[in-house]
């Protein structure tokens, strides 16, 4: 490791999730890769551009600074901003030509008010059950639409929701999908050019009916598990790993401690590996004393407080271990894998949290392995 913490993106793998996704979609529907809060952690632009070679022909993303950035990066083709956007943003969304969401008639007033409006796409939104962004009034998402569609310079392109609970529970995902597909419908029969999208990556993985004329799978084309469980299990690979190394090896006898608080007392003579990297690289603190890490094809034990900078993991009294080697948090060393699945289980949360987490501090290494991992 020429670095003390790294994160390698297999570009590859992320290609071929993508292209696994698109094997689910029946004729006419198109896949879109959501690569907002910088590709989840794995890096907007290239998480991007391995998605549209994978077959994704829409990206989505929340705010309308991240369009910016993929424009400023190269990326073509359709970008949907699905999050609120504020007049001082709105700008920025035009200028990258974005397409835009809209559920209030005031948010119409402002586009078409707006310099530079001209040829803005927009999709309206029904809230069906999520409860956020979005009217659950049918009648006022139908004035919006109508507006829209009648208005000059401005074009109606779409109409979609989000899902609250599709990874855990099926029967409100029917209630959802009960609300919002005779809406959808009734709009396409008199905008037959629009684009109906509803489903999340769990959504297009659990139930075809979803599947609309675009799905938007986000954490599945990372590689991680939309059901919170193993990523093979849904034929996913995993294209993240977060990697350090051992810069320190030294001996402990019973009664001595390491780490602030002393959260680690040894009980028998062991051996301490020394990882420099922390809470300031995206290892929660609350995986102190409650991890593993994977050193040589082996796994050990996290003991102490993760600090900002350093970890510490117990290698045993007769180590095998040698300063220098990588130490992996998450991926594979060997034949251990430790998945962000796993990681994420240790503390209650969820795959999401784990790699958006890995800040920004920590370089992103870009390789293509050009083969299953």
């Amino acid at each position: 490791m020429a670095v003390r913490a790294l994160v390698r993106i297999n570009v590859a793998a992320l290609q071929r999730n993508c292209e696994r996704l698109g094997r689910e979609l029946g004729g006419g529907t198109e896949l879109g890769a959501v690569v907002k809060a910088d590709g989840y952690g794995h890096g907007a632009v290239a998480s991007a551009r391995a998605a549209q070679a994978g077959g994704a022909t829409w990206l989505c993303v929340a705010g309308a600074a991240e369009a910016a950035e993929l424009r400023v990066g190269g990326i073509e083709g359709h970008i949907l901003v699905m999050g609120a956007v504020s007049p001082e943003e709105l700008p920025v969304a035009l200028a990258a030509e974005a397409d835009l969401v809209a559920w209030r008639e005031d948010f119409v007033d402002q586009l078409l008010a707006a310099p530079g409006s001209a040829g803005a796409r927009v999709h309206v939104k029904l809230d069906s059950g999520m409860g956020r962004l979005g009217t659950r009034d049918a009648a006022e998402a139908n004035r919006v639409a109508e507006r829209l569609a009648a208005a000059d310079g401005v074009e109606l392109v779409g109409a979609m929701t989000h899902f609250a609970t599709s990874d855990d529970d099926p029967d409100f995902l029917a209630e959802q999908l009960a609300v919002f597909s005779p809406w959808a419908q009734e709009l396409k029969a008199r905008h037959p050019g629009i684009t109906v999208h509803a489903a999340n990556s769990a959504a297009t993985l659990r139930d075809p009916a979803t599947h609309f004329d675009l799905v938007r799978c986000g954490i599945a084309i990372y590689g991680m598990d939309p059901f919170h469980y193993d990523p093979s299990e849904q034929k996913l690979e995993p294209v993240l790993e977060l990697a350090s190394y051992v810069a320190e090896i030294k001996p402990v006898e019973p009664g001595q401690s390491a780490g602030y608080g002393r959260r680690f007392v040894a009980e028998r003579p062991t051996h301490l590996a020394t990882l420099p990297i922390g809470y300031g690289d995206g290892v929660r603190r609350a995986l102190s004393g409650n991890c593993d890490v994977l050193i040589g094809g082996s796994r050990y034990p996290l003991v102490g407080t993760v600090s900002m900078d350093n970890v510490t993991v117990d290698i045993g009294a007769v180590p095998t271990v040698r300063v220098g080697e990588t130490a992996v948090l998450i991926g594979r060393s060997g034949e251990e894998r430790q998945t962000a699945e796993e990681v994420a289980e240790r503390i209650d949360t969820i795959n999401y949290e784990i790699t958006c987490g890995v800040s920004g501090r920590v370089p992103r290494d870009y390789h293509s392995d050009g083969s299953p991992g």
